[in-house]
């Protein structure tokens, strides 16, 4: 947080080289990360390489102090970017490392896009240490990942399930490791809840009927992610159906179901096709898509005019837009899956937010009920095994539609005075101390653990002895059935 105690002039603070996804575009990553470098610039000097599929500025170093300046509230920040195809190579790196002498690398994203720098560790790791906001979507835990959770020194782990991941991963090798939680965090002074007497509410009816024209919903399911796969975006299309079909048909006829995501894609699949056959004629006017680019301003205005986030991922580590809605204020419905599982604080019999441990990896099969009121969990009935050659196996946890619809039906059921309330529970949770899924907590807790950090780090050993006759078998290291 920006305060007296975390400000440090700039020929003071450590510099961090960061590699992910370009901070200036709105992926999920960059959303993240640019948080993390607004948020604590008075305290880390910030040096981007900025990867994109095939960036156009590629080649070229960037000044972004003065816009960071800008959004941040300092005068002093020192930000740059450099654009690259990919998220660098080994080239890339050794060069930076001696132009820009960083005093630490952080990586964000699947550690399959970082397999080049994970084989040079040993190097890199004799001069600065190795850090990396990590998660991973499910179980069994992924031991084909054990050389990457290795080759780090800090893993800060987003979902408690990831940060129980590293420990198992890792091991013995956990406890010369830091391992730390930090959740994702939002600015929830744009995601925030809009009322009728809000300053912007004029907003939140011009975007009402920029989505639905004419039609004025009573009641809004809101999805917003990609259209790929593993979002189950046809099931949640047929939970919504039969959602509707258990109303009268006038009250059916004032329901909306708003799709932030693509139309086709080939990593997902056709959704006008789908929802030509699940809603046909009866239905035609129930579905609506909206998916322009938007600001998070404007995205704020979208979570405002529903009155449910759904999402039913069958596997998956976070879940932002979950976080985005109940910072508006909005009820979830969501698959217990991953770091979905965080957010609708599922607790223990005493009331402490549930934690995960190699006896009890996930709550997965609903061992515990009990959760945030703003949260309405689908548990999934079946799980299947899936993999490829990366990634031999992980869990598909997948619910049904029929359960799914339920959950609609009973937010529906409850009326606009109780969703309300429930959902602003839920951001009041969000911004507390105990969840802290802002901006201002992500920043602090990733300040604390770097300071700690840096004050304990050694550098590698110039090289270790391994004995082959006793590599250790990959086998299960914690329950499947649980």
């Amino acid at each position: 947080m920006k305060d007296k105690f975390s400000y440090l002039p700039p020929d003071k603070r450590k510099k961090i080289l960061l590699i992910c996804d370009d901070i200036r575009v709105h992926s999920g990553i960059a959303t993240v990360a640019r948080e993390i470098v607004i948020q604590t610039c008075q305290h880390f000097n910030w040096v981007n390489i900025a990867g994109a599929v095939q960036h156009p500025e590629k080649g070229q170093k960037l000044d972004l102090s003065q816009d960071t300046n800008t959004n941040s509230g300092i005068t002093d920040s020192s930000v740059s970017l450099y654009p690259v195809d990919g998220y660098g190579d080994s080239a890339i790196i050794r060069q930076l490392i001696q132009i820009e002498k960083p005093d630490a690398i952080m990586l964000i994203t699947d550690p399959r896009y970082f397999v080049w720098l994970f084989s040079i560790e040993n190097e890199i790791r004799k001069q600065i240490p190795i850090t990396y906001l990590n998660i991973w979507d499910d179980y069994p835990a992924p031991l084909y990942n054990k050389p990457y959770y290795e080759a780090c020194d800090l893993l800060m782990g987003i979902s408690k399930q990831t940060v129980n991941i590293n420990k198992i991963v890792l091991g013995d090798k956990a406890q010369s490791k830091m391992v730390k939680y930090v959740p994702h965090g939002l600015n929830h002074n744009i995601f925030k809840p809009i009322f009728e007497t809000s300053q912007e509410y004029k907003e939140v009816e011009n975007m009402k009927r920029r989505v639905f024209g004419k039609f004025d919903p009573e009641f809004v399911v809101f999805f917003n992610s990609r259209n790929i796969r593993r979002k189950q975006i046809p099931d949640t299309l047929m939970a919504f159906r039969l959602f509707l079909d258990s109303l009268p048909e006038e009250q059916a006829k004032k329901c909306a179901l708003m799709l932030h995501t693509e139309y086709v894609s080939e990593h997902g699949t056709d959704l006008p096709a789908v929802i030509e056959l699940l809603f046909g004629e009866k239905y035609s006017n129930n579905v609506y898509f909206t998916n322009m680019r938007c600001t998070p301003q404007e995205m704020a205005l979208l979570y405002n005019i529903s009155d449910v986030q759904i999402l039913l991922t069958s596997n998956e580590g976070w879940g932002l837009s979950l976080t985005e809605a109940i910072l508006c204020g909005k009820p979830i419905i969501a698959n217990t899956t991953g770091g979905m599982q965080d957010q609708m604080r599922f607790e223990f019999e005493d009331g402490s937010w549930i934690d995960f441990d190699e006896n009890f990896p996930s709550n997965h099969r609903g061992t515990i009920k009990k959760h945030g009121k703003w949260a309405f969990p689908v548990y999934p009935t079946s799980r299947s095994m899936v993999g490829s050659p990366p990634t031999p196996y992980i869990f598909d946890d997948r619910c049904e539609a029929e359960d799914a619809a339920q959950r609609i039906l009973e937010v529906y059921n409850m009326g606009k005075e109780e969703r309300q309330e429930r959902g602003l529970a839920g951001r009041e949770w969000a911004i507390s101390d105990e969840a802290g899924f802002t901006s201002e907590h992500q920043a602090k807790r990733v300040i604390e653990n770097f300071d700690e950090l840096f004050n304990t780090w050694t550098p590698r050993e110039k090289f270790e002895f391994i004995d082959v006759n006793t590599s250790p078998k990959r086998i299960l290291q914690h329950k499947l059935i649980y």
